[in-house]
């Protein structure tokens, strides 16, 4: 049989084969559900995979989810056992401890924050079970605590974001809204986005990457910073979000206040071509396909890197309502 041959400590010197995955998506419900494949000794030709999901906060992470679901199928080869974890750290670590016990031969997540993760994370590598970070990443003092990350990079997007505004708006004052405070993709996109625009900030806060929450920070900053001129928003729910609160204090979203967003997904792209954004960073969320190739060569005992980049793009008001019918997500 393929796979790389790792020792099980405490489980009476059990060898077991075992093959690699990654991902991040959204979810809905918490529900531990297998998206096909047997979870008994029927299931031995399946790679079996224990996915948590950070949640279901945004249209991105649904599109993500719905991309490894696809191709992280029974007809694929995996039997997958996925957990959404309704954007709550405790029940990610819940999550992993039971995929430890249900002895999964990889497990993969999306952690919500990066810090708080070095117990859990301690207890799979004495188990012999690789993991696999999709999407955000950790800071942990666990030596060597994952195989490898797939994603995108969220400071060069933050960085790209900031690019545009020096060029197109370097007169602007800048409210920034922030994604989930300690995650991965708050905290480098907030680190790209300063050091090229920093000292045109003049106000942050956090809407947790929602759509609702991102529409009540914007309400309560366009109050502390009427002279705000510019919303650099860390994904397109909060964007939209901001979109609602502007038009209901009589401003016009995209010429009164200017909106810099990340993400890409089809609303997004839709606010673009309505002229409410002005400016939109990809963080491609459909990258299954490439989930799964990186998950076989690991099973068969191939080399993978330890990173794999994502690519994206980037999009201003030329984008055409043929472009955004066109999206996958």
């Amino acid at each position: 049989m393929k796979g790389i041959n790792r020792a099980r400590t405490g489980l009476a010197g059990a060898v077991a084969t075992f093959t690699i995955l990654a991902l991040a998506a959204c979810g809905g419900g918490s529900d531990t559900a297998a998206d096909g494949g047997d979870t008994g000794d029927g299931g031995s030709d399946l790679i079996r995979v224990g996915f948590s999901q950070l949640g279901a906060e945004s249209g991105w992470r649904t599109a993500n989810t719905e991309s490894v679901k696809e191709s992280l199928s029974k007809d694929n080869g995996f039997d997958l056992k996925f957990v959404d974890a309704q954007q709550k750290q405790e029940n990610q670590i819940k999550a992993l401890r039971d995929f430890i016990a249900q002895d999964v031969d990889v497990i993969a997540f999306s952690p919500v924050i990066e810090t708080g993760w070095d117990e859990v994370l301690q207890e799979i590598k004495d188990s012999g079970i690789p993991v696999v970070l999709v999407d955000r990443t950790v800071d942990t003092t666990v030596d060597d605590p994952f195989v490898t990350w797939i994603g995108a990079d969220f400071k060069a997007e933050g960085t790209t974001a900031g690019e545009w505004v020096a060029e197109n708006a370097p007169d602007a004052k800048i409210f920034e809204l922030q994604g989930t405070l300690g995650s991965g993709a708050q905290v480098d996109r907030e680190e790209g986005f300063g050091e090229v625009v920093g000292e045109q900030i003049i106000g942050k806060a956090s809407g947790n990457f929602t759509r609702a929450e991102g529409k009540t920070a914007v309400e309560a900053a366009l109050q502390a910073y009427p002279d705000m001129t510019m919303i650099f928003t860390h994904n397109d729910d909060m964007g939209l979000g901001a979109i609602e609160a502007i038009e209901a204090a009589g401003k016009v979203p995209g010429k009164d206040i200017q909106i810099v967003s990340v993400d890409g997904v089809r609303d997004g792209l839709q606010a673009l071509v309505d002229k409410k954004f002005n400016f939109v960073v990809e963080c491609n969320p459909v990258f299954g396909d490439q989930l799964a190739e990186l998950i076989t060569k690991v099973y068969d005992g191939e080399d993978v890197p330890k990173e794999t980049i994502v690519i994206d793009k980037a999009f201003d008001q030329t984008i055409t309502q043929a472009d955004v019918d066109a999206r996958a997500y």
